[in-house]
């Protein structure tokens, strides 16, 4: 049995953390992280939704991570699940957390790394890693800070508290509250409305956006200017072109 089911409905391919009780995130499930982000290049790909229930990911396996700090060891789940979700950060098509219960820890880093992040009225987040004697060490202290601002971002991470889903919605860490039973509707409905966008285009304003952040002014301006041009070379840009000229709906197909 798979410990991230992997299934495509239309466009869009849907993750789904499947290590009950709480999706407690371990060096096998990251393993089949990687294998549906893999699978999720696949061109026909052009959205994707992770999700989790009756949690999310409710955090690290602490069990590994002790095995790990007994053995004096360079803590290979943090390692790999940081790699992990900076592949999946890069997936060149849009990405969304589809957020039930908690997303404590790595659980949160792993929607962190997702482009929205949806959140059931029932979830709560946060980094409780500093309640261990440790602090995030698979993205939490660069992404949150980019996301949020620094100073909500050190209040989180110092404190380890948790957020309901209205309080991160109010800072920006959510992009949307919905009741938990319409959540995976909702982060669906979404993800199948930017799969009809135009893949090429989306994916270089992610890469620009994304590459960019640490960048000066000139720097991240460049990458911008190289990918706007890019797009150019695609059928969804001469598509998209014409169908303003003829005023019409474009019929984007990704290439």
């Amino acid at each position: 049995m798979s410990l991230v089911e992997y299934s495509v409905e239309g466009d869009v391919a849907v993750f789904t953390l499947n290590r009950p009780p709480v999706n407690a995130l371990s060096v096998g499930l990251t393993a089949d992280l990687e294998q549906a982000i893999a699978r999720a290049q696949d061109a026909a790909v052009r959205a994707v939704v992770v999700t989790g229930s009756p949690h999310f990911a409710a955090g690290a396996d602490i069990t590994e991570l002790k095995a790990a700090t007994l053995a004096k060891d360079e803590t290979p789940l943090a390692f790999r699940l940081s790699a992990a979700l900076a592949t999946l950060e890069g997936l060149p098509k849009p990405v969304i957390a589809a957020v039930r219960g908690f997303a404590l820890g790595g659980g949160l880093e792993l929607a962190l790394a997702c482009d929205f992040r949806f959140l059931a009225e029932d979830a709560r987040v946060g980094l409780p890693e500093i309640k261990l004697g440790i602090f995030p060490g698979a993205g939490g202290t660069q992404r949150l800070p980019r996301l949020i601002g620094i100073g909500k971002a050190r209040e989180m991470i110092y404190t380890g508290r948790h957020l309901k889903a209205a309080e991160a919605l109010t800072i920006g860490l959510a992009d949307r509250v919905v009741p938990a039973d319409d959540l995976l509707v909702a982060a669906m409905e979404y993800a199948a409305l930017l799969a009809k966008g135009p893949t090429v285009a989306l994916g270089g304003a992610k890469r620009a956006i994304n590459a960019t952040l640490g960048m000066r002014m000139e720097e991240g301006l460049a990458v911008e200017n190289a990918g706007f041009n890019a797009c150019f070379e695609t059928e969804d840009a001469e598509e998209g072109l014409a169908a303003f000229l003829e005023k019409r709906e474009p019929h984007f197909k990704g290439k």
